[in-house]
């Protein structure tokens, strides 16, 4: 509420019917927020994987690796950089931006940021899973857990969102008949 007790013009207010009662700030505010959480996340399983990564260019087997081995490794490693680099863009963006009034923008940007970051990043697991299992079994094996990889990204990140999101609206669509 505002001082005098009367309720902001609706102007103001956020027009979404998700049952928040927000201004554009506040949904930024908010979203921001969630988006740091999520960049949190991934940096961690990015660093984890990046350090793995670094350390296996300095150990004994290494040589052991053949071309295809090694030509995976080089683009894993990129893909890596990139995805620490996609991590980190929205962090310098508020940094570029910060204090002139454009977080709703910023906000927008940085959560395509983000999902070109999870792309990045499923790319790097899989393809580190898909070299150790090459590495340590053989290339049939690797190859299996590249396809095994990838279907379970793909059922995880982009099947069952739509599955739980077509069940929030068979929810809300049964609860409107009522």
């Amino acid at each position: 509420m505002r001082p005098d007790d009367r309720p902001a013009p609706s102007a103001e207010r956020d027009d979404r019917l998700d049952g928040r009662d927000e201004t554009r700030n506040e949904r930024a505010d908010r979203n921001w927020e969630e988006l740091l959480q999520e960049l949190r996340v991934m940096q961690t399983g990015t660093q984890i994987l990046t350090g793995f990564l670094l350390a296996v260019a300095f150990t004994p087997r290494f040589e052991d690796m053949d071309e295809f081995q090694r030509d995976v490794y080089v683009v894993l490693v990129a893909l890596a950089a990139l995805a620490t680099i996609l991590a980190l863009a929205p962090v310098g963006m508020h940094r570029a931006l910060f204090g002139s009034s454009r977080k709703p923008e910023l906000v927008r940007v940085a959560a395509r940021i983000v999902k070109i970051d999870l792309v990045a990043i499923s790319a790097l697991t899989i393809g580190v899973t898909t070299l150790i299992i090459d590495f340590t079994v053989n290339r049939a094996a690797g190859l299996i857990a590249l396809v095994s990889s990838l279907i379970g990204v793909l059922l995880l990140w982009l099947v069952l969102p739509k599955l739980v999101h077509r069940e929030a609206e068979r929810g809300r669509r049964e609860a409107g008949r009522n």
